[in-house]
């Protein structure tokens, strides 16, 4: 049988007037048009042309000096170093295959999956430091790349062989993540995570995050995960044959002990004990993953949209809880709950040493026409 390849494809046309390097003298702006996109549907099928226009505005100042060639001449008004290029040689090929860099390997017998990642740039937040959408979405790729390398994957977001046959897909309950610091731009962190298994028909994934050269570990987090029909979207069951897939990597190990860890049960906000709701929050499209719902990682910037902008200037996210109660799909509009309380810090008492107190923040993501629960978070800042 044949196969078709699709890909989408964008064409775009830049219409610059030509006089667009005479900007006036009283404002050095100068106004970038484009327009003429054309969209290619994703079956092979041509989309009707659409015109989109918008405008850049970009600020224009005075060259440094005013020459009237490049090596000798002015480029169009813009100012051109006299430099010789630089050509670079001698490169030497690395031949080794590609996913040896972007995956991690196995370590401890195999049961634990160890890979390292570099902070970007826009993984950061206001304060430089790392985001707590930045961690999660490093959970979750190292969770993903586990289940590539050790073989299980089928033609799911995860899901193993057995999986993919009967259309199953993993689903998380409940994520516990505490986190000790932040990482920096730049800073390389290396991730260690390894499964279990949780009660009858649950599976356990833990995870540790560690600063690559001081082997300090600043992140600790869990999480329980159940197995959902794709097409039906109820919950199920793990088949035997799935079972028998993932029990050989089970591995007894905790990430954070059973006292240390937050087991109890988050009430419910209702619109009497909310303090801030924010309505209007409508998923996008790329808020969507393959499952076809939105990642239970963008839960946390409409979490955060509830939350006052003092509490956000001034601390800084040590703890969270996160239960999934349901999915939600694009089509869904929002509201986000919030509900704080204060306590003091023990060691604050007992050193007698004023300071600003921990607060903890009770939360809710809800869908907006009929109330239905989607997320409850717990977290202390």
């Amino acid at each position: 049988m044949a196969s078709t390849t699709t890909t989408t494809s964008i064409s775009v046309r830049l219409q610059i007037p030509g006089n667009l390097y005479k900007a006036e003298k009283k404002n050095n702006n100068v106004g970038l048009a484009i327009s003429n996109c054309y969209y290619h549907s994703r079956n092979g099928a041509l989309i009707k042309l659409k015109r989109r226009r918008f405008r850049a505005i970009a600020s224009a100042s005075k060259s440094p000096k005013s020459l009237d060639a490049i090596n000798g001449k002015n480029l169009n008004g813009t100012y051109v170093v006299d430099k010789k290029s630089e050509i670079l040689t001698d490169v030497s090929v690395d031949n080794s295959p590609l996913h040896a860099y972007l995956l991690g390997k196995f370590v401890e017998d195999r049961f634990v999956y160890r890979q390292t990642f570099i902070i970007r740039s826009y993984e950061t937040g206001p304060d430089k430091t790392a985001t707590m959408e930045t961690l999660m979405n490093l959970l979750q790729e190292t969770a993903l790349n586990h289940v590539t390398c050790s073989g299980l994957a089928g033609d799911g977001f995860g899901a193993t062989r057995e999986m993919s046959i009967r259309k199953l897909i993993w689903v998380v309950t409940r994520i516990h993540i505490q986190v000790q610091r932040y990482s920096c731009w730049g800073d390389v962190v290396e991730i260690d995570t390894w499964v279990d298994a949780e009660g009858k028909n649950g599976m356990r994934r833990d995870w540790i995050i560690r600063d690559y050269h001081t082997r300090e570990i600043i992140t600790r987090a869990t999480s329980i995960w159940v197995i959902m029909n794709r097409e039906t979207r109820r919950l199920c069951k793990i088949p035997e044959q799935v079972r028998h897939e993932v029990a050989p990597f089970y591995f007894h190990r905790v990430a954070i002990a059973k006292e240390k860890n937050d087991s109890d049960k988050i009430d419910k906000l209702i619109d009497q004990t909310a303090q801030t709701i924010r309505t209007g929050l409508a998923p996008r499209w790329s808020d969507m993953d393959a499952n076809q719902h939105v990642n239970n990682v963008k839960y946390i910037g409409w979490i955060l949209e509830s939350v006052p902008r003092n509490v956000l200037e001034e601390y800084y996210l040590t703890s969270m809880t996160l239960e999934y109660r349901r999915e939600c799909r694009q089509s869904n509009l929002l509201e986000s709950m919030t509900s704080p309380t204060s306590k003091v810090d023990e060691d604050s008492k007992s050193n007698c040493i004023k300071r600003m107190a921990d607060m903890k923040y009770t939360h809710m993501l809800r869908m907006q026409d009929d109330k239905a629960e989607i997320c409850i978070d717990y977290k202390v800042q």
